[in-house]
């Protein structure tokens, strides 16, 4: 129990780095994202590059959660659990190499400043990378989440309510990603805003769990499953 209960603190610990290096490398990426003169412009990159390293981290940590939790979710189904992992690490390299272009637009600020189209040039580049994110955070976290999810929900490791905001909020940032891709929602936006809701909370409250009480053990998780005695013998009068 000890080695699960080690295992439950480290992915509890890595799904929580993900969250903070991804919502403060956000925050810092805001002079490159929102100014589409930051290429020639002359202010401070140090905010940009710190983002960069963030999102290195934040990569690194999403294939952490997934190492840290495949021994324990590959003895409900290891078929599905090694497609959590491939998932996860996939989203990790998309995540890496949106890093790629922001550093680029650093990279050119200094070599062509005034050449002209540099400005065309770093708003491509953003655009590479906000591609990007929509694939990696989008597409393939929803995809993820949903297997993590069942096997968690099939195993009864935590409790059913927090499986089942994973099996909700898989799908809804999924369909959001679909819609930002074709246009019908704008990538920020209420509505995009709204559908991460499920999921976020889904990895918090796993997050949290995991560190707090760790897995459930065999008997609390078979306990889970079946009926206790009490429901299934008749009421005598």
């Amino acid at each position: 129990m000890t080695s699960t209960r080690t295992t439950a603190t480290a992915a509890g610990v890595l799904f929580l780095v993900t969250h903070v290096t991804s919502v403060t490398a956000l925050a810092l990426y805001g002079p490159v994202l929102s100014n589409k003169h930051f290429i020639t412009g002359s202010g401070p990159e140090t905010p940009v590059l710190l983002g960069a390293l963030l999102e290195v981290l934040l990569a690194l940590a999403i294939v952490g959660t997934a190492v840290a939790l495949f021994p324990v979710i590959k003895r409900t189904n290891e078929a599905v659990a090694l497609g959590y992992v491939g998932l996860r690490t996939l989203e990790a390299a998309v995540v890496a190499v949106g890093v790629v272009p922001l550093l680029a637009v650093t990279t050119l600020r200094h070599d062509v400043p005034t050449q002209s189209g540099t400005v065309p040039l770093g708003e491509a580049m953003v655009a590479l990378h906000n591609w990007m994110f929509l694939v990696g955070p989008s597409l393939v976290c929803g995809t993820n989440t949903v297997l993590l999810a069942y096997l968690l929900h099939r195993s009864r490791l935590v409790p059913r309510f927090i499986a089942a905001l994973g099996l909700i909020g898989g799908p809804l940032v999924f369909a959001s990603g679909t819609a930002q891709m074709f246009g019908l929602i704008d990538q920020i936006s209420v509505w995009a805003a709204l559908a991460a809701i499920p999921v976020f909370a889904w990895e918090i409250c796993l997050a949290l769990f995991m560190l707090v009480k760790g897995f459930r053990t065999p008997a609390e998780a078979h306990a889970a499953l079946v009926p206790s005695a009490s429901t299934l013998e008749p009421t005598v009068l």
